[in-house]
Order: structure tokens, then sequence, then C-alpha cells
């Protein structure tokens, strides 16, 4: 299987890990040393060698960080974790709720008198560190470049990954690398650029038309490029790694090992374009004026799906509905109390595996029952493995990695007989996710500008939850994709071709979760008559295609708009996936898409 089951992290390997690092600061002269989830590339996702903040404190989220001081540790996590830590971590470590309380404001009042706080230049983007110096002014606390102490400690830290590089057919990315290369090439020397240096590992994949398997779920490889001026492009990546991939990368692209990143970027002439969000502080140290932010050049363009990229993207999601689909009837045909969490994830990927074209899950496999769907990125364990009960509600989080896309859908199933708050629950989250779905707005909004539609039915309820309506989705690359997100921090103006998840949810501690969530691309808008003929509007083309579990629908709040579009959907959900599953399959697949 793709995915295991195993324990990763325990409370109680935190307090001796977390003794051994202040004895590392005595050494080293410190008051506190900065410890992000984050690796040399920083990307959402990192390799085992580099998951330092697990290993030191037992906190597995995708975000998050800890600044140890002599006398406190605090975890900071953003409102997705705040359950998960408090069952993850030990007492010695202090969750902190993340962005509400900022990592300055927490230093200034655990370091009144101020101190040397240490942090490793490759694992904190320039960005982050100019802010954070900026805020601290005046207050007596400084930030000091250090090697990893973490590093020191950890006996057995895994070797980096070497995994090999494979070509991304043409076919599936609509545009040759070489094009891709020279049309941003253009872009550097109309702003005067010489070079531009790209980090992101997706980015690097993206532009050379190359996948990797670095990082789990992600096929992506570690390294870094500087894309010059005219189209040349040095890419830093360990030469073993390339062998299957010499002839696919083109002249126009040098292999260096990646030892010699740094020199290569002391010696170009400036100006030279980096992302300041991303790229590391020790890179910028070497850029010095030279430095311009320009962002990563690659950024939008990946992004903007061309039409090779949404076709797969497309025939990936029919591909993998019919897995997920089969999987339902399954499930609905046992009783409540005799499956596991482990089964259904288990059968899950079965029924992906079925398909050639499958390279991978795109992240671990969130089956949540009943308490443990509260948990938002619940990863189910040999030793949380619960039972679906009669009552339960199960949030079933998954996707695939196909050679031709990246899936990411999330059903929320009646377990048995569910109570009427969880279905008037339910439906709230289901008006918030097709009031999205439905949605025309101008040509220039932005994440900021719309996402509040998903969360109004809650609202009106009293009601919400603490995580994004959604997030942008690769072309068989990270299922967590920039710049644009849902979101009331993304200010990135939404673009036909961009993929992002729409994906309400609500979630009630120690009670149930509920999460419902389609894949959907930016299309332009069919104008309507008596509509403004001069403002562009766009809308979103829906690209998941499983039925919504009709046992958890009050009709009765909704409006006839709402119904009109649950049966149409369904109606196409039959349509499309029908044909593509087993007798068995099919029948369930009628009775689940019957109109309300």
């Amino acid at each position: 299987m793709f995915q295991n089951f195993e324990v990763t992290a325990r409370p109680e390997q935190g307090p001796p890990r977390l003794a051994a690092l202040r004895s590392e600061l005595d050494g080293a002269g410190l008051d506190g040393f900065l410890i992000p989830r984050a690796d040399a590339h920083q990307g959402e996702y990192v390799a085992p060698r580099d998951d330092r903040l697990a290993w030191l404190t037992g906190f597995t989220g995708s975000a998050g960080f800890c600044v140890v001081l002599a006398n406190i540790a605090g975890v900071f996590v953003d409102g997705r974790y705040r359950t998960q830590v408090k069952a993850q971590v030990a007492e010695v470590f202090t969750p902190v709720p993340w962005p509400d309380v900022g990592l300055t404001d927490w230093l200034k009042e655990h370091l009144p008198k101020g101190g040397k706080v240490g942090f490793d230049p490759w694992l904190h983007a320039a960005g982050q560190i100019k802010q954070a110096q900026k805020d601290l002014e005046s207050s007596g606390i400084e930030l000091v470049r250090s090697d990893n102490l973490v590093d020191r400690v950890w006996p057995d830290q895994p070797a980096p990954p070497m995994q090999p590089v494979k070509p991304h057919a043409l076919e599936f990315a609509g545009e040759s690398a070489d094009n891709k290369c020279a049309r941003l090439a253009e872009g550097l020397r109309e702003k005067g650029h010489k070079a531009a240096v790209i980090t992101l590992p997706d980015s690097i994949m993206w532009l050379l038309n190359i996948r990797g398997s670095d990082i789990p779920r992600n096929p992506v490889a570690h390294g870094f490029a500087i894309l010059h001026d005219d189209a040349r492009v040095d890419l830093f990546m360990a030469s073993t790694k390339l062998d299957d991939v010499r002839d696919h990368l083109g002249g126009h692209v040098t292999q260096h090992e990646p030892e010699g990143f740094l020199e290569a970027v002391a010696a170009l002439d400036g100006p030279v374009s980096v992302d300041m969000g991303t790229v590391p502080q020790i890179v910028a140290d070497r850029l010095n004026d030279r430095l311009i932010n320009g962002g990563d050049p690659c950024a939008l363009p990946k992004a903007r799906k061309n039409a090779a990229e949404i076709k797969g993207s497309a025939e990936a999601h029919l591909r993998d509905a019919a897995a997920v689909v089969e999987l339902l009837a399954w499930l609905d045909d046992q009783n409540p109390g005799t499956v596991t969490e482990t089964q259904v994830v288990t059968r899950l990927e079965a029924e992906r595996r079925k398909d050639n074209a499958l390279r991978d899950i795109s992240f671990d496999t969130i089956a949540g029952t009943g308490p443990n769907g509260a948990i938002m990125h619940y990863r189910v364990t040999e030793e949380t493995d619960s039972r679906l009960q009669n009552g339960h509600l199960l949030v079933l989080d998954s996707g695939g990695q196909y050679l031709d896309g990246t899936t990411d859908i999330t059903r929320t199933i009646a377990i048995g007989e569910v109570g009427e708050e969880e279905k008037a629950c339910f439906t709230r989250v289901l008006r918030g996710m097709m009031a999205m779905s439905m949605l025309r707005w101008p040509v220039g909004l932005a994440g900021r500008d719309i996402e509040s539609v998903a969360r109004q039915p809650l609202w009106a309820a009293a009601q919400d939850f603490n995580h994004g309506v959604g997030h942008g989705v690769g072309a068989y690359l990270s299922v967590h994709e920039g710049p644009q997100r849902l979101a009331r921090t993304s200010h990135v103006p939404f673009e036909p071709g961009m993929i992002l998840s729409n994906e309400p949810g609500y979630y009630r501690e120690g009670a149930f979760g509920i999460r419902i969530e389609n894949l959907v691309v930016v299309e332009e808008a069919t104008p309507l008559p008596g509509g403004d003929a001069e403002r562009a509007m766009l809308c979103w083309r829906t690209l998941t295609f499983v039925p919504i579990d009709r046992r958890l629908i009050l009709p009765a709040m909704m409006t006839s708009e709402e119904i009109a579009w649950l049966n149409a959907y369904h109606s196409d959900v039959a349509t499309k996936i029908g044909p593509r599953l087993g007798s068995a399959a099919r029948m369930w697949l009628d009775a689940a898409t019957r109109p309300i």
C-alpha cells in the first residue's frame, strides 16, 4: 500500500528530545531556537529527513512551528490543528493559537529582557525573517543565524531522499519545457531581470516537465534552479537522480550538484528575481543588493492550466470518481460496527490501484469516524483505528496522483441512523458548497472577496470552520498549490484555468465532523441577457462527480434553486460515472442519485 498506519511520533518522546535541544542552546550561547516545518526548498511538504518539528514535538500537522526557550516551548498551529496538537504533544510543550498570537509578540512576552534566538537560514524564507526583525526592533531580541540544533541531537536522522526523476509526457504537460523556459525568460527581460532563483520543487518540476518522488504523495524531486534571461537553466540536483531524463532535459539545461548552488547564486549578475515568501534566507544573504522581490516566475503560469492539463485533470477525476463510488457502494452494504477506519482506507486505495495511471495517493487518506471526524487532518493509525458505529458521521477525504491529473475529494457519509442536529449542520455545509459552485463573479476578484459565500449558511446559525474554503491543486503535482486560494488571506485574482477545491466544513470537537469537497476549474462565464456587456465574469466548472449523501440532507432547509442544482449534479454523476462501474455499484449509484 501507499499508505501505512504506523504511529510516527509519540508524546512521551518529546521531553527527552526537548531537554537535549536545550543543552545545545546553552552551548551555542542562544536563548532560543526556531524549528519550522520546512526544508531548504520551502515547499509545504517535507521528506522524513526534514520533519524536525514532528521529531521534536510529536505534532505531525502539515503547517506550524516551534519556538524553544529555556523555560517554555511553544508549538504554533493554525485553526486546522488545534484539536490535533493537544493529542500529539507532551505537557512540556505549550500549544499557541497562531496566527492569532504572532511569533514576535510571543517572543516579546517570554523574553522581556531581550535575548538571542537562533534560526537555520536554510529553513526560513527571507521575507519571514525580514518582517520578524522589523517587528522585533527596540525589543532587545535578536534573530541569529545558526546551524541546525535539532540535527545535532537527532541521532538516527534519515538520509536525504535520492529517488529517480522521470519525464512528464508532453501529452499531459501541454507545452514543451523549451517553450516554458523561453516564455518565462522573455518575462524576465521585460522586467530587466537577469535571472530568477527557483527553490520550490513543484515549480522546477513544472518548468522542466519532469516529476520525482522525493516527497511522499507529491511527484516532486529536491533541487534548485536558476532561470537566466536567455532561457538557459542551471539545475542543481544530484546527478544520480537524473539518469532517466538526461536526453529529455535538452541542451538548455545544465546539471550541477546541489553543493554548488550557493556559489552559483553569489556569482550571478543582478538584478536577480526571487520570491521573498519562499527563498531561503541564506540565498538572500548571497544575493545581497542584487536581489529583487519579483516572485516565482513559474507560480502563475503553473496555476493557469492549459487545455491539455484541464482535459487530463477532468478525465482523471472521472476515473477517480468511479473508484470512490465503488468504495461507497461497498461501505453502504456493511453493517454499522463491523468496519474500521483502516479498512475503509485500505479498500479505497485498492479501488484506486485498479487504474494503471495511478502513481500514488495525493495525501494520506483522512477517514475519521465520529469524534475523529472533528480532527480536520486526522491520520488514522494502528492505535487510533476506530469502528464506524451507528449514528456516526464518517469524514472521508482522499485523492490520487495520476499521470494526467491530481484529485482531491471529501464526502461525509452517514453510518446507520444519524441525528437531526448532524443533518442540519450537514445541510448548511452543503448549501455553502453549492452557493460557491453556482457563483459568478467579476474578473479581478480574489479568494478574500468571495470565500464568505460558502460560509453564509453556517454564519446564519452562528457556526463556522477554521480553515479556508479552498486551495489550488496541481496537474499531477502538489495537491496544495499556490498562489491562488479560496481564503480570506488570498489576494491573488482568479484566472481561467486555475483549479481549486471547494470544501466548506463544520467540526464539533469530541462529537463529529463534516466536510464536502469538489474540485472546480475557473472558466469565463457565458454572458447573460440583460447583463453589462463590458463586465467580464468568471465562473466555476465542476470536475468532481461523486454523489452527496442524500440521507444527511434536510430538503426543507434548502431553496428550490439549491434543490435543482443538486438534482442536476446527481444526474450528471449518474450519466458520467455509471458506465464506469460494476453492476452492484451501478445499482447503488442509481439509488444514491435519485432526485430529492
